[in-house]
């Protein structure tokens, strides 16, 4: 840990990785060992273990039908493409719901079923797959429901479809209750009695488990690569751990996003964000693509996402780039509802010591939209590196979502508290909740109390991870080859943070467009732009230390007008020593 003086006043944590292991990586593989650190400091140490994280390929991806339920469901839902029985699709209004949706009733389409989907509106509908939801689909004549990324608590509604004879196939990865759901098929990494060796898959990882076991029943395993795309957007959305078969599932499904040919709906969606033709990355999923799949659910219907994604037909481009057009302008209408909130948080939390005395955040607000509170909360996080929690009142109920810090258990917390609320759930990190709007100020005692007795100052502190040093000069190109087969960067295996040691302003640092500051930093007569993200107020802090500083930073490839350069994506700075 190293607490020095810094522009933002971070903690840098310096990670320590075991140099024996990275040596014998060095040895085995041949590759640079500066990456043969960062993947020991992954928990990267065995050769073969290496060799499939920075190759990945299809024939890593596991046998599907050791997934426990999946054969019922591969047979039932064979069965009924056989009978012309109409399957439905109950899907979420998230990306990893709207993906897995797109993903299997292609699949069920491409296999001649009578499928249709449904995708629940998160006001009207509620969230997950509900009874009603059953009673409207079995109005539609359909006989078998596959849920996909929901349905592992939604006991309620397996009974009411096996009361309606429907034959329902839940797939999820959601943590389990005590009691499944009696269903035909619970299909579920996560189940104690499922012997499924990766148990970090996505919603749309569980769902391609099914469409891959479908395509080595019908003789269509050549279909399967063509689904990766679409699993990769819902896998790196969700941010679940890009380990294991999803690091697969993304490495080789932003490859083909990358790349394409894609479909009208998808080639519509990436030319509306300037992103087609272009080489993707997990940024741009979690940044400039999910945003507006999510913006969908988030403020109108999230069956636009989906039906934009399910177009394939040539002559209906003008139907794809309408579609496209109202997730953009969805996404600004969130965007603007989310800053206005964002805003109004704030100042609650900044003049308010009911608020913004404590070790956790609780705030509200009539007419606040609930479709965005949860990036509300997460952007609090980030601000004031707190717990928080924040509530959309409408009439006697209040909506909540909360984020939390690295150290607090935010479910606990609500657990503490849980004869307050109608509904809630969650994990440690993320949790939502339901409650009588009469009760919040007692809910904001109670965890402010439950916060303040287990966070202390150094919990409050924003801390920097920094993963080793790395000297200008070490900047190579078998360095920037080997962090470009590490990617994609997201949860499990996060973008790699170094540091320069003591380096000296070459020039500026210039304000650009009143946020950033561009400079060049010199170190053993190298010389490197460096770009400071947000830290334009820094400015002085930079001039005045120019003669000796140590800086943090992602390392990053800029391609512009044909030319290519290796830049600093800082992160921080402080004075060196």
């Amino acid at each position: 840990m190293d607490s020095r003086p810094s522009a933002r006043s971070l903690v840098w944590d310096h990670l320590r990785g075991d140099e024996t292991h990275a040596s014998a990586l060095v040895s085995a593989l041949g590759i640079d060992p500066v990456i043969a650190h960062l993947l020991v400091l992954r928990g990267i140490a065995a050769p073969d273990e290496a060799e499939r994280f920075l190759h990945p390929s299809l024939d890593h991806l596991h046998d599907p039908f050791q997934l426990t339920d999946l054969p019922l469901a591969v047979d039932r839902l064979l069965r009924a493409i056989d009978r012309g029985e109409r399957i439905a699709v109950h899907g979420d209004y998230d990306v990893d719901g709207v993906t897995s949706t797109v993903m299997l009733r292609r699949l069920l389409d491409l296999l001649g079923a009578d499928v249709v989907h449904f995708i629940p509106d998160r006001i009207t509908d509620g969230y997950g797959l509900e009874p009603a939801a059953i009673d409207r689909l079995a109005a539609q004549q359909v006989r078998v429901v596959v849920s996909v990324d929901c349905g592992i608590r939604s006991n309620a509604a397996a009974i009411r479809a096996r009361e309606l004879g429907l034959d329902l196939v839940v797939t999820d990865h959601h943590e389990p209750g005590a009691v499944l759901p009696p269903a035909l098929a619970v299909i579920n990494p996560k189940r104690p009695d499922c012997p499924y060796p990766d148990k970090d898959l996505a919603g749309v990882g569980v769902a391609l488990k099914l469409v891959q076991a479908l395509c080595q029943r019908t003789d269509h395993t050549r279909w399967l690569p063509g689904f990766i795309k679409m699993a990769a957007l819902g896998t790196v959305a969700d941010v679940v751990p890009l380990r294991g078969e999803n690091r697969v599932i993304a490495k080789l499904g932003l490859d083909q996003l990358s790349r394409g040919p894609h479909t009208t709906g998808l080639r519509a969606l990436l030319d509306s964000t300037g992103l087609l033709g272009q080489t993707l990355t997990s940024f741009d999923i979690a940044f400039r693509l999910a945003p507006r799949i999510n913006a969908a659910g988030r403020m109108s219907t999230p069956d636009v996402a989906t039906r934009l994604l399910l177009l394939v037909d040539e002559g209906r481009a003008a139907e794809a780039k309408r579609l496209a057009e109202q997730l953009d302008s969805e996404n600004h209408r969130r965007q603007q509802e989310e800053a206005d909130i964002l805003a109004a948080a704030r100042r609650r939390v900044e003049t308010d010591p009911d608020v913004g005395a404590h070790a956790m955040l609780v705030v509200w607000g009539e007419d606040w939209h609930r479709g965005v509170i949860g990036i509300v909360a997460s952007k609090l996080v980030d601000a004031f590196h707190r717990p928080a929690i924040v509530l959309a009142i409408d009439g006697h109920v209040a909506y909540g979502s909360g984020r939390s810090i690295p150290g607090f258990d935010l479910l606990g917390a609500l657990e503490h508290c849980g004869d307050l609320f109608t509904r809630f759930g969650g994990h440690r990190h993320a949790a939502g909740l339901t409650i009588d709007t009469g009760r919040l100020k007692e809910l904001r005692t109670r965890l402010t109390e439950f916060a303040d007795d287990r966070l202390g100052p150094d919990d409050l502190r924003p801390r920097l991870r920094i993963d080793c040093a790395l000297r200008l000069a070490a900047i190579t190109p078998a360095v920037v080859e080997g962090l470009r087969a590490m990617e994609p960067f997201g949860a499990g295996n996060p973008r790699p943070m170094f540091h320069t040691g003591p380096v000296e302003l070459a020039r500026g640092p210039r304000v650009m467009k009143s946020r950033h500051l561009s400079m060049a930093v010199r170190q053993d007569k190298r010389v490197f732009r460096a770009v400071a993200w947000r830290m334009a107020d820094h400015a002085e802090f930079v001039t005045r230390h120019g003669d000796a500083l140590d800086v943090a930073f992602h390392l990053t490839e800029n391609h512009y007008r044909g030319e290519h350069t290796v830049e600093l994506s800082v992160a921080d700075i402080r004075q060196a020593r």
